[in-house]
């Protein structure tokens, strides 16, 4: 039997707690991992307010964890003792459905997140299934690659899935956890990039981030501006905007591509996409080959989300700084603090 202690919570909007679950033996296929860091992503804090309505408690949050394999099921492969990994926002699928055998296993119907049910990494360990445990490479910051393996990926999943050219035209709605790494890996890309922001006083960050302009996103007029010039437009914000004049951005054959996780409808006008052959899409995380495409062109290029540290036992005043909507840019929890 086995034992895992971290901060849960117990309810909805109510503070984390430290608590201890016994988690039993290590499942066919699993790993242990002691967690050295895990990011807090805005998702985290959806869960434990439960506003998605699928929240199961009590849990233990974080899924954006940086650690060491302390533990290996027989059957687990491809990893070793010590060894530096990573787990993201997917703990494990079933491995035999059509998607996981397509390579989209992130697309498993009957895959666990690692949070809501599952036990994150705001813990001293955490467990996942082998292919889900992702090795971290050469020269990575692993105080700062939390946030990549669920932030990272979801930026730049649209860039693997739908074929981007370093040569496009791309996009940024909103500069803040998920729009920042956008606007790097975006640049890192070889990509023109506009950013969008509502507070144009981060106008020079996101210069700073490798934006080549930057649009005010509340501004109709000024994006009206810039109409028929983007081929990809990454819409990594949670609120309503002026969806109208956002997809009319778009060149001919262009992408409007969600990933912020907006809870209204986003009225999409047939004609706006009909008569420029344009595209509205969207895409969860990526599966572990995508994680590892990501890590290695982050470790090459080296982007780095730009992180608060805070230690684990000040998660509830980190949580509070993400809902107040202070974090620069994400926050990541160091272990043993």
């Amino acid at each position: 039997m086995s034992s895992i202690t971290g901060w849960a919570a117990g309810a909805a909007g109510q503070p984390l707690k430290l608590a201890t679950f016994d988690v039993g033996a290590l499942g066919a296929e699993e790993v242990e991992v002691a967690v050295d860091y895990c990011g807090i992503c805005h998702s985290d804090l959806s869960m434990i307010n439960n506003e998605w309505g699928n929240a199961r408690y009590p849990f233990i949050p974080g899924h954006e964890v940086v650690g060491r394999v302390v533990a290996l099921d027989a059957q687990a492969k491809g990893l070793s003792v010590g060894q530096r990994v990573g787990i993201g926002w997917t703990a494990e699928s079933c491995m035999h459905c059509r998607p996981c055998l397509s390579g989209d296993q992130n697309l498993c119907a009957q895959s666990v997140a690692t949070i809501g049910g599952h036990h994150g990494g705001f813990a001293d360990k955490l467990r996942a299934h082998w292919a889900w445990t992702i090795p971290l490479p050469e020269g990575i910051d692993l105080a700062s690659a939390g946030p990549l393996l669920c932030g990272g990926i979801t930026v730049l999943k649209p860039f693997l899935a739908h074929d981007i050219k370093p040569t496009a035209r791309v996009g940024v709605v909103g500069i803040g956890g998920l729009g920042h790494m956008a606007v790097k890996f975006a640049a890192a890309w070889g990509c023109e990039v506009t950013a969008f922001t509502s507070t144009m006083a981060k106008a020079d960050e996101a210069r700073g981030f490798g934006a080549h302009h930057v649009v005010a996103s509340r501004d109709s007029a000024a994006i009206e501006a810039i109409a028929g010039s983007l081929d990809l437009l990454l819409v990594t914000v949670n609120v309503p905007m002026d969806w109208n004049a956002l997809l009319n951005t778009l060149a001919p054959k262009g992408r409007m591509h969600v990933v912020g996780a907006v809870l209204e409808p986003i009225p999409v006008p047939a004609f706006a996409l009909i008569m420029g052959q344009r595209e509205v899409s969207g895409s969860p995380t990526g599966s572990p080959v995508d994680i590892a495409r990501m890590l290695d062109f982050a470790a090459r290029h080296d982007i780095r989300p730009q992180v608060e540290m805070f230690p684990m036992a000040n998660v509830n005043e980190a949580l509070q700084h993400l809902a107040d909507g202070k974090a620069r840019y994400r926050i990541v929890l160091q272990a043993g603090g």
